[in-house]
């Protein structure tokens, strides 16, 4: 790989991974919609809305591998959803379709699974059950993936982010925190493996509270190597505990299974 394309890049995930990723691919070409900072050395940076089909065939062109990360990445209404998580989605799908086929990393969400209960540990077999719109659209978005792999054979890893920041913000990223270290070290076992297929990851770290089994895709060799475990006495005593009969402690979605329609707000 040389030319490494992130969408979204002006966003939380994408400066961490300008930064991390910066030395391991020789060019870094960085887009989104929002201001971005000036371009360092091997690094490209380009004004794109995804919705725009002319500008994303012109974004992907050139790029071995693409990690989209690009979209609107919480709850929101469905017109604003549209454009970046469905239209953009699949304007990147295609436009690798026409350049080559790289492969491209899909930064999904576990809120595509949001409404299983906590007790239960998911699968690569587990039914999709979003939480939001937001979740439904990331659902489509591993959908566009399988297409394209079985019609076209664009190869795809639709990570199912858990909580990807510095540290556990909550009780409940004790679970689902997903360290910046372990995300790079799965783009990079991502783009390196010799079959990647269509394969779905769950995102989040060596914690000592799972609720998802990654078995499915044991043979890319991703190993998590950091766990939550170091913050849950800081956690713990910064936040109350929590009721265990509130919708937001019992399914794993949290508070976006626990909310309304956003439509209705």
């Amino acid at each position: 790989m040389h030319k490494l394309l992130i969408t979204g890049a002006a966003g939380g995930l994408g400066r961490m991974l300008r930064e991390n990723l910066a030395g391991i691919y020789p060019e870094l070409r960085l887009s989104d919609i929002a201001p971005l900072d000036p371009a360092g050395e091997g690094e490209e940076t380009v004004t794109c809305d995804l919705g725009d089909y002319d500008a994303v065939m012109d974004l992907v062109s050139g790029c071995d591998g693409i990690v989209h990360l690009g979209g609107i990445s919480m709850e929101n209404s469905f017109e604003a959803i549209l454009n970046a998580n469905l239209r953009g989605t699949y304007h990147i799908f295609e436009a690798a379709r026409r350049h080559g086929r790289p492969r491209i990393l899909f930064a999904s969400s576990n809120h595509t699974i949001g409404f299983h209960e906590r007790t239960e540990r998911l699968d690569g077999e587990s039914p999709y059950r979003p939480d939001s719109l937001y979740g439904l659209s990331k659902c489509y978005g591993e959908l566009v993936a399988r297409y394209y792999y079985d019609k076209f054979g664009v190869e795809s890893l639709s990570v199912r982010i858990g909580s990807c920041f510095p540290e556990p913000r909550d009780r409940r990223m004790l679970a689902t925190w997903l360290s910046g270290n372990d995300f790079c070290r799965m783009i990079e076992v991502a783009f390196a493996a010799p079959k990647l297929g269509c394969t779905m990851l769950y995102g989040a770290s060596a914690n000592k509270e799972q609720w998802w089994d990654n078995g499915h895709a044991a043979f890319l060799g991703w190993t998590p190597e950091e766990t939550a475990e170091v913050y849950r006495d800081r956690v713990e005593a910064a936040t109350p505990t929590p009721d265990p009969n509130d919708p937001a402690v019992i399914f794993q979605g949290g508070a976006f299974a626990a909310a309304g329609h956003f439509e209705d707000e």
